[in-house]
């Protein structure tokens, strides 16, 4: 008998380092974020009492080398999105958008003097990071964002919207992405806090509320209205939306190992819950239907942890490409959404409440689904890979 998510042992193969930052976040998440978060998901808030505990985990930055921050390995990095997700989607974002999207972007596109002015105090979580590219008319077409900058002497007036942006109404550090009018080009374009904690004039923020999933990590849309930022604070290898590419290219694993924190987390309430569940005067497990089920679901479960170590072991070595990454994501979301509504069916009644879990996971897993590129999209990358004809208009 076991409970073990690790069917095929993969655990086995980590190294020492990967090893102490699993078991560091894995403790921390299960001792710290796991008896509030139901509480803060619950009134829709984000839970401010963790940052400086989770400062002193040294994991912001993740994979950056240098500038306080950790230089960890990718699978290392991976793990702390599948354990941090294991137990919380919405702690797991605010992560991503810290260390992978908004410090990634400085890390890859800004300059030396911009990487020092700015990584340090993230790597520390003094300063919070937040990610602009999303809008409200552009999501999976984000290329054709609407968004412009306008130099005008030392400095760019910025106008546009966004939508869904992490962090953003409360962030010290926004990367702000636009089309340079003079020459089309997309660019990034860095806004800082005033001294006095308040937003410079022509940036605001309206929380999006209502949310069935991620509830607990704050996404507003953004207005700019002639925001001027300073000439300096244009990431200086910005070029073109490839280097927006870069960016996602490089946490494009991220949501496949956090489908799969869901997905171990949904299991393992599931087995735990059947063996406890009498119905008809034994327990549930007992039965062969929900046999069946938990079998799929592990049989899935594994299937994802594959696929996640593998894309892994492929970035590392420069060999990952779009197509893979998407046939990753594409698989990961429908699997891992899909243990998740077999663990809630396991639990019956009880599966909606969330104080067994498994609900918050559900709908967080919808989420999921859709960010990084809706399934649909990613299908059509891999048809357009398979066929070498591509399905998207325009």
């Amino acid at each position: 008998m076991t409970d073990s998510t690790d069917f095929y042992l993969l655990e086995g193969a980590l190294n020492d380092e990967q090893r102490t930052v699993q078991n560091r976040v894995r403790e921390f998440a299960n001792r710290e974020v796991l008896p509030i978060i139901n509480d803060y998901w619950d009134r829709a808030e984000f839970p401010f009492e963790l940052v400086p505990k989770i400062a002193q985990l040294g994991i912001i930055g993740t994979t950056i080398e240098g500038y306080g921050c950790p230089g960890m390995s990718r699978l290392a990095s991976a793990l702390v999105s599948m354990e941090m997700s294991r137990v919380d989607g919405s702690v797991n974002t605010f992560l991503s958008v810290q260390s992978g999207l908004t410090m990634g972007s400085i890390a890859l596109l800004g300059s030396e003097e911009q990487k020092n002015r700015w990584l340090p105090a993230m790597a520390s979580l003094d300063k919070i990071g937040a990610f602009a590219l999303t809008e409200p008319n552009h999501g999976s077409d984000s290329v054709a964002l609407e968004t412009t900058a306008r130099r005008e002497g030392d400095q760019w007036i910025l106008n546009g919207s966004k939508r869904w942006i992490g962090n953003a109404n409360f962030a010290d550090v926004v990367v702000i992405w636009a089309r340079d009018e003079a020459d089309q080009k997309v660019k990034g374009f860095v806004l800082e806090k005033n001294p006095d904690g308040t937003y410079p004039d022509g940036y605001s923020t309206e929380l999006i509320t209502g949310k069935i999933g991620k509830r607990a990590i704050m996404q507003p849309d953004v207005d700019i209205k002639n925001l001027r930022i300073p000439a300096d604070n244009r990431l200086a290898e910005s070029s073109g939306f490839k280097d927006v590419g870069r960016v996602l290219m490089a946490t494009r694993g991220n949501a496949s190992w956090e489908s799969l924190g869901h997905a171990m987390a949904a299991y393992e309430a599931a087995a735990s819950y059947a063996k406890e569940r009498i119905q008809f005067g034994k327990p549930i497990a007992s039965y062969q239907l929900v046999q069946n089920k938990l079998a799929n679901m592990l049989s899935e479960l594994t299937a994802m942890q594959l696929i996640c170590f593998r894309i892994t072991e492929l970035q590392e070595r420069g060999q990952l490409t779009g197509p893979m990454s998407s046939m990753a994501k594409m698989h990961t979301a429908q699997k891992g959404r899909w243990i998740c509504a077999e663990a809630r069916d396991i639990l019956g009644g009880n599966g909606l409440l969330l104080e067994y879990q498994v609900a918050r996971h559900l709908t967080d897993m919808e989420v999921v689904h859709t960010y990084e590129g809706t399934d649909s999209i990613q299908s059509l990358i891999v048809g357009r890979e398979i066929t070498g004809i591509s399905a998207f208009s325009g």
